[in-house]
């Protein structure tokens, strides 16, 4: 049975904000280097997107933490994949997330982070659920605010279908 999904951000809206997302980082660290943390699996299309329209050099890690089963948060986060240290010691990193939602998953992994001693440490979402939020958490780049509906597409997913769809929609 095919899920009926509704476009709540199109491809091309997605493009331009992503656009703008870059102009921002790219005036942020006008002269520097920058390292995007991508958390996988659902911020990869994020990512590279993000990345091919920044102009300041651009280099790439990836993480990947556990705190889903299916379409509901288990309250507690794991580490799936990490860095080793000195790849985020004296850099500057932006954790690249595909959706902020609770809060928990990134309030851990940026504590993580900071320890090893970056010279900045920001975070970088496409989506932000804030009404869901039970953890304070703000993001530093924020691509859209929206609603608690469970979105699919642009590299989110349910139960790993839907994330290549070019838009992100609403599973109905």
């Amino acid at each position: 049975m095919m899920d009926t999904i509704d476009v709540l951000l199109s491809e091309e809206v997605i493009d331009a904000r992503i656009r703008e997302l870059a102009a921002q980082i790219d005036a942020d660290y006008a002269g520097e280097s920058i390292t995007l943390l991508c958390t996988l699996k659902g911020a990869v299309f994020f990512a590279c997107e993000l990345a091919k329209r920044i102009t300041i050099p651009v280099f790439m890690d990836f993480i990947q933490t556990a705190s889903y089963e299916g379409t509901q948060s288990t309250g507690t986060v794991s580490m799936k994949l990490d860095v080793p240290d000195e790849a985020i010691e004296g850099k500057h990193i932006i954790i690249i997330e595909d959706v902020i939602d609770t809060g928990r998953t990134l309030s851990v992994v940026k504590e993580m982070m900071l320890k090893r001693k970056p010279a900045s440490l920001k975070v970088c979402s496409l989506l932000d659920k804030h009404e869901c939020r039970v953890v304070p958490f703000d993001g530093d780049y924020i691509g859209f605010t929206i609603g608690n509906d469970f979105v699919v597409g642009y590299g989110l997913d349910v139960d790993q279908k839907y994330r290549n769809l070019p838009f992100v929609g609403i599973v109905k």
